[in-house]
């Protein structure tokens, strides 16, 4: 998502916000002391500090300027928090960050094989957030979900287990749109076998506080916030470590 063209359609910034109203690798065994996790917070308490355990948990997180930290330090995007969180829990994760601002669920499609051939292994969970920028750009949810869609098949045909976060569409798009955009992550998952998060922004939408002046991207806070409420679902998506 690009800040040029949010300036446009400033009001579909505030739909978005109320739109939910409206509707290095370690071997087996291997020990080390975890970062200080900053400030992800579940329930309102600090995540303890606990040891990292067992071999590396590679993860890449593909998606849009939500993703890749629009208005924040790089250390303050939602990769790198969930990194953080995970590893305060004990999870040995090492987060790739392949959010690139602006990108369609078409621009993702065309620079999936790459982004996964570019890497050093197959990862271990790929996190799959896009559709955002379609929505703004009134693309057709069909063209939505094709792309999404091929996107998952080669993902499975790789053999990478994916987390889907899935986004909703503001009223102001009519019911119809509303309806068709709304229900096409929930039926990629069932199709393709992906976990599903239905709403990742769900915790802080109701709260404008949360986000830049723009009203699409979270604040340093807001992704504190979604890293809190994501954690769990991001953890189940791991598959099992080899024995």
């Amino acid at each position: 998502m690009r800040k040029r063209t949010w300036s446009n359609i400033v009001v579909i910034g505030a739909s978005l916000l109320a739109l939910a109203a409206c509707s290095d690798a370690s071997d087996e065994g291997a020990k080390e002391e975890a970062p200080v996790p900053a400030t992800a917070q579940a329930g309102g308490e600090v995540l303890p500090r606990i040891p990292v355990m067992g071999p590396e948990r590679r993860i890449l997180a593909f998606g849009d300027s939500l993703f890749a930290g629009y208005g924040l330090d790089p250390a303050q995007s939602y990769p790198a928090r969930l990194e953080a969180a995970l590893r305060a829990k004990g999870v040995n994760a090492k987060i790739a960050n392949a959010g690139v601002s602006g990108d369609t669920s078409a621009a993702g499609l065309q620079r999936l094989a790459f982004t996964l051939d570019a890497q050093e292994s197959k990862p271990d969970l790929f996190i799959l957030e896009l559709g955002g920028n379609d929505l703004l750009r009134g693309i057709a949810p069909a063209e939505t979900k094709a792309n999404l869609g091929k996107m998952l098949a080669q993902l499975k045909q790789r053999g990478i287990p994916v987390l889907l976060m899935g986004m909703r569409a503001p009223p102001n798009y009519g019911p119809e749109y509303q309806k068709q955009f709304d229900a096409l992550y929930a039926e990629l998952a069932r199709e393709y076998g992906a976990a599903l998060i239905p709403f990742w922004l769900e915790d802080i939408y109701r709260e404008p506080e949360l986000f830049q002046a723009d009203r699409i991207h979270p604040t340093a806070e807001g992704i504190e916030r979604l890293v809190a409420s994501t954690l769990a679902e991001v953890e189940g998506a791991l598959p099992p470590r080899a024995s």
